[in-house]
């Protein structure tokens, strides 16, 4: 019996349709190593110091994928990111 294999038909998008997909954005302040044994022992008011200096850019993730750089702000009490680099907006359409 012969398998017969068929080339999915991908419909090509209009940029309108994509405009109310919600996507999650995720900021990347930095990291570190530890150990298991020090992830154990951590106790609350402890610091933990990452990567990045202080006031250095922060990453805009979106889907997964680098799109922007930001520095952290506070807007009406709440953390926010001010963009302060983007990816072009070629290369933010590959994202999709």
């Amino acid at each position: 019996m012969e398998t017969q294999y068929r080339r999915s038909v991908r419909r090509s998008l209009d940029l309108d349709q994509l405009q109310d997909i919600m996507v999650p954005v995720r900021l990347h302040l930095g990291g570190t190593r530890m150990t298991f044994d020090e992830l154990l022992n951590l106790e609350p008011d402890q610091v933990i110091q990452l990567d990045r200096l202080a006031g250095e850019a922060v990453d805009v993730v979106v889907n997964k994928r680098h799109m922007a750089k930001g520095e952290v702000v506070v807007v009406n009490n709440h953390l926010a990111v001010r963009l302060i680099s983007l990816l072009s907006p070629e290369e933010r359409l590959k994202l999709i």
